[in-house]
């Protein structure tokens, strides 16, 4: 693994995706940072976020129609992937899994060094959309 050298625009790239929970796409951190650095190119943004994998800075948590979805939350949590659109939460009621780690290691007698937990399925947002979008009319409101 190499070490990094961190410039200006290295900062900046793992600076906005650490500071938001929106689960990034690249093109979501160029768009935050093209106008502070003109010459910013989103070719930068992927080989600095191939960069930060590889040293487990970010992680990948997903990816959502044909796009890398990032983290810059590297201690052990879970996810919830709406299949709608496309939103990526957090699931912190399930930090402790170190457990789950320790159970596989005995299963299948290996050594466990990470895992990645996602959920999919339709957030609450989505939900009540489609509930509101299916009621029926009653003749009160027609």
């Amino acid at each position: 693994m190499r070490k990094l050298n961190f410039s200006k625009k290295r900062d900046a790239v793992l600076s906005v995706l650490r500071s938001t929970n929106v689960h990034p796409t690249a093109e979501w951190i160029y768009n935050r940072l093209k106008t502070e650095y003109p010459d910013f190119s989103l070719g930068t943004v992927y080989r600095n976020l191939s960069l930060f994998k590889e040293q487990g800075l970010v992680v990948t948590v997903a990816t959502v129609n044909g796009q890398e979805r990032y983290d810059g939350v590297v201690t052990a949590h879970a996810h919830f992937v709406c299949n709608n659109c496309g939103s990526i939460a957090d699931i912190n009621c399930l930090n402790d899994s170190s457990g789950l780690d320790e159970r596989i290691e005995r299963l299948y007698d290996c050594k466990v060094d990470r895992h990645s937990l996602c959920f999919y399925g339709v957030c609450s947002n989505c939900k009540h959309e489609s509930s509101a979008e299916k009621a029926p009319l009653n003749d009160a409101s027609v």
